[in-house]
C-alpha cells in the first residue's frame, strides 16, 4: 500500500508543524488504541483563516479551511505516532463552522476535511461526524475540527 504521506504529496498537499496548544490542555491524548485530538482552527502558513460563512466567506472557502484543519490534525497525528501510516481508522470528526444564524450548509463545509481523509485513507477514512454552525470560534477562525483516531495495535 502506498504511504499516506506519498498520497498527500501526489495531491500537492504538505503538512505543517503540529499546532501547539493555545491553553491549558494537550494537543492530543492517547488512551489505549485511541488518539483523541484537540480542536484545531483553520490556518495556512501560520495565518488564521478567519471570517464568517454567509457574511464574508463562501461555502467553498469554508471547504478549503476545513481541509487546512484536516492537514493540521494530520500533522498532530504524525507528531504523536511518528507516522501517518499508524492510523487504523479515522473514528470521528467534529467540525464547527463560524457562520450566520440559521446556516444549514455546515456539512458541505466540513466535507473539506472528510473528503481528504477518505482520499488518503480510503475506507479507513470513513468516520462518524458532526458538522455544526456556530456564532464564533477562537481568533475568529472560519472552521475548527476535533477528531478521534484509532491507532494500529503494536504486534508483540
Amino acid at each position: 500500500m502506498e504511504g499516506v504521506e506519498s498520497i498527500l504529496e501526489s495531491l500537492g498537499l504538505t503538512l505543517s508543524a503540529a499546532a501547539a496548544p493555545g491553553g491549558n490542555y494537550a494537543s492530543y491524548v492517547r488512551w489505549g488504541d485511541l488518539l483523541f485530538l484537540a480542536g484545531v482552527i483553520s490556518a495556512r502558513d501560520g495565518e488564521v483563516i478567519s471570517g464568517t460563512v454567509g457574511v464574508d466567506k463562501s461555502i467553498e472557502e469554508g471547504y478549503d479551511a476545513a481541509q487546512c484543519c484536516a492537514l493540521s490534525e494530520l500533522a498532530t497525528i504524525k507528531h504523536a505516532l511518528g507516522s501517518l501510516d499508524q492510523v487504523e481508522r479515522i473514528v470521528s470528526v467534529n467540525g464547527y463552522v463560524n457562520s450566520v444564524p440559521g446556516f444549514a450548509e455546515s456539512p458541505k463545509v466540513i466535507n473539506g476535511a472528510s473528503d481528504l481523509f477518505i482520499k488518503i485513507y480510503a475506507e479507513r477514512g470513513l468516520h462518524a461526524r458532526a458538522a455544526i454552525g456556530v456564532s464564533g470560534l477562537p481568533r475568529n477562525a472560519l472552521v475548527e475540527i476535533q477528531m478521534v483516531v484509532g491507532v494500529k495495535r503494536e504486534t508483540e
